[in-house]
């Protein structure tokens, strides 16, 4: 019968030895774009913005920080403004809460406004 000999212990690894993760850039603009989309569900107004309309996402990575830019359709009346900061601040924390990478900015374009005559004239059209 032969007896087993245990591994020997495996040292611990100084971080730099550890090798590192790099996450694709289209993969951190899906998750800014989706961060995008839980913070605008919840806008005032989102209601006549057609559905399908989502935001588009688009990153720049130096050196593990991230800079974002979102294009953006929203409802009108709106504080657009306040919008803007809520989205920013949400894309921010979820993308760096998810990939552990800090954000350094986060620039968000409103390409479109939607009103509630254009949604009504847009439903007119679809029945």
């Amino acid at each position: 019968m032969t007896a087993s000999v245990p591994a020997p212990p495996v040292p611990p690894s100084v971080p730099g030895e550890r090798g590192s993760l790099r996450l694709a850039d289209r993969v951190l603009a899906k998750i800014a774009a989706q961060a995008a989309r839980e913070t605008l569900a919840d806008a005032p107004g989102g209601e006549y913005v057609p559905r399908g309309v989502r935001p588009q996402a688009a990153v720049t990575v130096r050196q593990d920080q991230v800079h974002v830019r979102l294009s953006v359709e929203l409802g009108y009346p709106v504080d657009i403004g306040a919008v803007c900061r809520s989205v920013r601040r949400h894309v921010a924390a979820r993308v760096e809460e998810l990939t552990g990478t800090t954000v350094l900015g986060v620039t968000v374009e409103v390409e479109r406004l939607h009103s509630r005559a254009s949604h009504i004239l847009e439903e007119a059209r679809v029945r």
